[in-house]
């Protein structure tokens, strides 16, 4: 982690708990024991760090989140908001903060073991079905692009998509995209537009529709 300062604000979900989002803050030398005391008997599954970020003073930054998202909250003396983690991270971006989350995420999961990791990721499977870009409207040749412009790929087929002549899962170039190391766990989707939405948007968007037709 860089060393500009230790102070940290995270932006946390879970797979038991849908929809919900944590935002706190710890420093860089109580990470290790903050993840302890958040992944307790009362959380089925791990935490998952949607982002994490070195300020200069987090008691303000985290603060100052807590208010701007505080029609969301869940409870006053708990740090849960009903938001899309996506919502608070633009807001974090714009403070031109000190990016970590990969650092973070690996902190975050360090002490945990495979069937730790393996359950949230059992969990996620079974509350939601794998995505089919083709049931969401992206029929082969669709072209997906990623939110920062940089990089682009072609649907192949109903889980997978062309890239750099090869056809893999989204999460091939998500990695390269993000320059993380080949073992390291991702969820492609936020990192992904089509016709101007993120992937994990319409994904969201049509399962919602479908639970409630």
């Amino acid at each position: 982690m860089a060393e500009n300062s230790n102070q940290i604000v995270y932006v946390l979900t879970n797979p038991a708990m849908v929809g919900l989002v944590k935002i706190g803050k710890t420093s860089q030398f109580e990470v290790e024991e903050r993840m302890k005391q958040l992944y307790g008997t009362w959380v089925p599954v791990p935490f998952e760090c949607a982002f994490a970020c070195q300020v200069k003073d987090a008691s303000e930054v985290e603060k100052a989140l807590h208010y701007a998202f505080g029609k969301t909250r869940i409870n006053p003396s708990r740090e849960f908001f009903r938001i899309e983690p996506d919502r608070v991270i633009a807001v974090l971006k714009l403070l031109k903060v000190d990016d970590i989350t990969v650092q973070f995420e690996q902190q975050l999961t360090k002490e945990l073991d495979a069937v730790d990791k393996q359950s949230g990721q059992n969990l996620k499977n079974t509350k939601r079905p794998f995505m089919n870009f083709h049931a969401l409207g992206m029929p082969d040749g669709s072209v997906l692009v990623s939110k920062d412009g940089a990089m682009q790929v072609t649907v192949a087929s109903e889980r997978k998509v062309n890239f750099e002549g090869a056809v893999c899962s989204l999460i091939v170039p998500t990695r390269k995209l993000l320059n993380l190391a080949l073992d390291y766990p991702i969820q492609p989707s936020p990192y992904w537009t089509f016709n101007g939405s993120t992937v994990k948007e319409i994904y969201e968007a049509f399962h919602n529709e479908s639970n409630n037709d």
